[in-house]
């Protein structure tokens, strides 16, 4: 039989746990592990720090005025077309585009 003070600290323990992991599935959108080992889990989690820590970064270098999970959700629509993530961040001045090889066609 256990006292009862140990109980509370176990219970204690466990709640301390169960709060990391909650705001690891809720900062880190891990929602569930793909392995079940120790090491699996554990890098799993560091990716998904480390991606959030560049996303951060990224953000703070830019300027950008959305949150993480925006910028993130930007990246991704990114990937599927042919634009520079500088650009779409809005880091560089868009250029004009170059129309002197285009001449006009005068209907006088």
């Amino acid at each position: 039989m256990l006292a009862a003070t140990t109980i509370a600290q176990i219970y204690k323990a466990r709640w301390q746990v169960e709060l990391f992991f909650k705001w690891i599935k809720q900062n880190l959108k891990i929602k569930s592990f793909l392995g079940t080992s120790k090491n699996a889990v554990l890098s799993q989690i560091w990716v998904a720090m480390i991606y959030t820590l560049l996303l951060a970064y990224l953000k703070a270098q830019s300027k950008f005025d959305g949150s993480i999970l925006c910028l993130s959700r930007k990246i991704i629509e990114s990937l599927f077309f042919r634009d520079h993530l500088i650009d779409i961040l809005g880091l560089s001045p868009k250029k004009p585009p170059d129309l002197s090889c285009f001449s006009q066609i005068s209907f006088c």
